[in-house]
């Protein structure tokens, strides 16, 4: 294991104490429990929107706080749920009295956790609703889920609801649009090589160097299928055909496409993979009006990718195009 590291026990606090010199002004983090909260938290009269899991996939969670996304991100260990005091924590430090949504990506802990400590709040008086995200159409259930995972879609709801907020929209408007972009995105992703987390020191599976993992989930979690290498064409139809098999992307449709790196696949491909997914999508007569493309949602080193889909309409775009200002996102602002 090649890594830059001093202690495998200690990476996440020491990477957030990086995080918080790196940016001043915008963040204010805390250790025990480790919270990254936007440093003018809270803002008063606005829903504030919280979200969180297992750190290795940043820029997810802490990289989206800020102005026009996430007003509080909780940062679990290497690919593990953030604990309730840590959500409880976060909740407390950003709510400014219009309510709290929380977004809970769909893993066991994760929605367990989270559940625990919006009854933990909700009993000090908050309002809190919870929207769960599960776009992976790879698989139906894994060791780490009932039902789909949520990957990729998590960023896009993200910035959605949270201009939504920004805007000055109710707990209602943003639970309903949170459900709406829930309702209409869909994912799908693929390893060439397998991350490694640091204080196991090993690669979580092991593919041989003509194989990969299709289907494959963002902790390295078993996917649909292992295939030979293929091409990029190959690559790029096996993630898009499912997802547009599973929800009616119908000719005419306006999407948003997420081109994602999972952390080892540089931009040179991402861009080669992203540009045959608008050809492909272009002869299904399948409009892509929004783009993102980039390590936004990652599995540590591995190599791969992720392709997400959003079906748009007016309302959806308008908050995707709307100011953010975060370490990782950043536009209008």
């Amino acid at each position: 294991m090649k890594k830059i590291i001093n202690d495998p026990t200690t990476i996440v606090a020491d990477a957030l104490r990086g995080m918080a010199l790196a940016h001043p002004g915008l963040l204010r983090i805390t250790e025990d429990p480790a919270v990254v909260a936007r440093a003018d938290a809270p803002v008063r009269g606005k829903v504030a929107i919280v979200s969180g899991g297992g750190s290795g996939h940043e820029p997810l969670h802490g990289g989206f706080v800020g102005p026009g996304m996430l007003d509080a991100a909780c940062p679990g260990a290497v690919f593990t749920s953030p604990t309730p005091d840590q959500v409880q924590a976060a909740v407390t430090q950003v709510d400014g009295g219009a309510g709290v949504l929380l977004v809970v990506k769909n893993y066991t802990g994760d929605v367990l956790n989270f559940e625990t400590a919006a009854e933990l709040v909700a009993a000090d008086g908050i309002d809190v609703r919870t929207v769960v995200i599960d776009d992976d159409v790879a698989v139906r259930d894994s060791t780490w889920t009932a039902g789909r995972r949520g990957v990729g879609g998590t960023v896009l709801l993200e910035k959605i609801v949270g201009a939504a907020a920004e805007s000055g929209a109710d707990l209602d408007t943003c639970e309903r649009l949170a459900r709406a972009v829930v309702g209409n995105v869909r994912s799908m992703g693929i390893a060439l090589t397998a991350p490694t987390v640091p204080h196991v020191g090993e690669p979580s599976f092991t593919l041989a160097e003509d194989e990969m993992e299709v289907g494959i989930g963002i902790h390295g979690e078993p996917g649909r299928s292992r295939e030979p290498l293929a091409d990029a064409d190959a690559i790029v139809a096996a993630l898009l055909d499912p997802i547009l098999d599973d929800l009616p992307f119908a000719e005419k449709s306006r999407v948003l496409l997420f081109t994602n790196s999972m952390g080892g696949t540089p931009l040179l491909e991402l861009y080669l993979a992203h540009g045959i997914a608008e050809r492909m999508l272009a002869e299904r007569g399948i409009t892509v009006e929004r783009r993102l493309v980039g390590p936004f949602i990652t599995s540590l080193e591995m190599q791969g990718m992720s392709l997400t889909l959003l079906r748009l309409d007016d309302e959806l775009t308008a908050l995707w195009d709307a100011p953010v200002r975060t370490a990782a996102l950043r536009w209008g602002a």
